[in-house]
């Protein structure tokens, strides 16, 4: 089975390049070799590779720099989806593509479903739910997976922050007024391989069990690098940004989880398991 796979360079990419070639021969591509703010240059790479499956995991993430990149975070995040998927559709091919929980406006206060209408507060969501929409109009064969606060060890995210505060002993303060669900990359590329296996499509939320403040998931960074370091709530109000964030924005994976005939595991246990694994490395 031949597999594209976009954006290879980025935390979610590099953990799928090391798991996809358990379904098949992956090519692999990076902002070098693919520019998704390019249309033609996505049709090229896609007819030239002729793959059975295409993964984008390419995307423009910098949440408050696309307030005022609106036109790039829309080119890479809204356009380049629906050229993806017309290229699937011709091949007859799957596109697997990762959303966002941050479709949401966070006015909820249970899990949000499949079902659940989006509604964007920011210009980065807006992009992402376009590209959402983009490819269910291309009528391709697909696999859309929302995800959240997505960490690991490779780009600049949250995790990062605290683990490098938490190193150095610092005291930090920490937002206590947002959930959702803190997830691994590696997570991510592990179960888009078993989700593929299973012949999933759709939409799905893909995300492990449990939620999470920023705080909350702070405190258990530093309880895993077992860091003396002390964290503080704080309000989101105290730290200005450009975008605005859902306040809870935590996604169901029932669905998932009843496609792989298996409960997900708990974002805890898998914060301890990957901290294990990045200090043994």
């Amino acid at each position: 089975m031949r597999i594209l796979l976009t954006g290879c360079r980025g935390q979610v990419g590099a953990e799928l390049e090391r798991a996809l070639p358990a379904l098949g021969e992956v090519a692999a591509t990076d902002r070098n070799g693919l520019d998704l703010s390019d249309p033609d240059a996505i049709r090229r790479v896609v007819r030239e590779a002729r793959p059975e499956i295409i993964v984008n995991a390419a995307a423009y993430t910098a949440v408050d720099k696309a307030e005022s990149e609106a036109e790039l975070a829309m080119q890479v995040n809204g356009v380049a989806p629906g050229v993806l998927g017309e290229e699937a559709k011709r091949l007859g091919a799957l596109l697997v593509h990762y959303s966002t929980d941050y479709v949401f406006d966070g006015e909820k206060r249970s899990p949000y479903t499949e079902d659940d209408a989006p509604n964007p507060i920011s210009h980065y969501a807006r992009t992402k739910l376009e590209g959402e929409r983009a490819i269910a109009a291309s009528g391709c064969r697909h696999l859309i997976l929302r995800t959240s606060w997505v960490y690991g060890p490779l780009a600049t995210n949250f995790y990062q922050v605290i683990a490098r505060k938490a190193a150095a002993g610092e005291s930090m303060r920490m937002v206590h007024d947002q959930t959702s669900v803190p997830t691994p990359a590696s997570f991510v590329a592990k179960y888009t391989v078993a989700l593929l296996r299973e012949r999933a499509n759709g939409l799905l939320h893909l995300v492990p069990l449990g939620t999470a403040t920023r705080y909350e998931f702070a405190r258990e960074v530093i309880r895993a690098m077992g860091s003396k370091s002390q964290v503080q709530p704080a309000r989101t109000a105290e730290f200005p940004a450009p975008a605005r964030r859902p306040t809870y924005s935590v996604l169901d994976n029932r669905k998932a989880a009843t496609l792989l005939g298996a409960p997900l595991p708990d974002w805890q246990f898998l914060l301890h398991a990957v901290i294990s694994e990045w200090t043994r490395a």
